[in-house]
């Protein structure tokens, strides 16, 4: 059966928006504080185009704009479907004093409400899998791109070498959704995070599919023995 266009994105921000006030604390407690180092590391991957203007899709509480700011652009959008998310995001925002740099506002990766060559970078942290319909959020991200600017992609994805994979996966699927039920007291959020990315395309998928939409010169970074990928591509 074909599921309606605009359930998952219906379920997705209901799931969101009820986890959003432990969201923080659950992803720095479930990755033992490496989520930073990943997107920090991440973040300079756009260095390189010097970002005037910089949009983040699925921004959540806004950790990757907030990470964006140590390459000093003019103006950082972060747009989110889950309008609680961005609540806590806006407060974080402003209790670091950057709320004149960085703006939160309700919005869809499917339907940017951006002019065409409108940012520099275009870039998302563990929101990429969310998308209802993944080539059109990224063809979008593609047409709010300047020529010759970037996207860049922080995702989960899955370790190949032996132990870390069989390691990683045993984790996955028994201790953090354990963890993240008790401490979100939400039943399907935290199993809902390993099945997505299961299923999510990865390495050479992925690639291919920033190729398909637009992008060019398209390279993947795997972090800590593959946990995490940063991919970039260029307009």
């Amino acid at each position: 059966m074909t599921q309606r266009p605009g359930v998952q994105k219906q379920y997705v921000r209901s799931l969101f928006d009820s986890i959003a006030y432990r969201y923080d604390l659950l992803n720095h407690l479930l990755s033992g504080g490496v989520d930073l180092y990943w997107r920090r590391r991440a973040i300079e991957q756009i260095r390189d185009v010097n970002p005037r203007r910089i949009l983040d899709v699925a921004t959540g509480t806004a950790d990757f704009a907030i990470a964006s700011v140590r390459l000093h652009p003019q103006q950082v959008i972060g747009i989110d479907i889950a309008e609680e998310m961005l609540r806590h995001g806006t407060k974080k925002i402003a209790g670091r004093g950057l709320d004149g740099l960085i703006t939160l506002t309700p919005g869809d990766a499917e339907n940017i409400d951006f002019p065409d060559g409108s940012f520099d970078a275009t870039i998302v942290a563990f929101g990429v899998r969310n998308f209802e319909n993944l080539e059109r959020g990224l063809a979008n991200m593609h047409r709010v791109l300047k020529p010759l600017g970037k996207i860049l992609v922080l995702e989960f994805s899955q370790p190949r070498a032996f132990p870390l994979k069989q390691i990683y996966f045993f984790y996955f699927r028994n201790i953090l959704p354990l963890v993240g039920r008790l401490v979100s007291r939400h039943t399907e959020a935290y199993t809902y995070l390993p099945d997505t990315v299961m299923r999510f395309p990865q390495d050479d998928a992925f690639l291919a599919i920033l190729t398909k939409v637009g992008f060019r010169d398209s390279r993947q970074e795997r972090l800590t023995g593959g946990i995490a990928s940063v991919y970039t591509a260029i307009k």
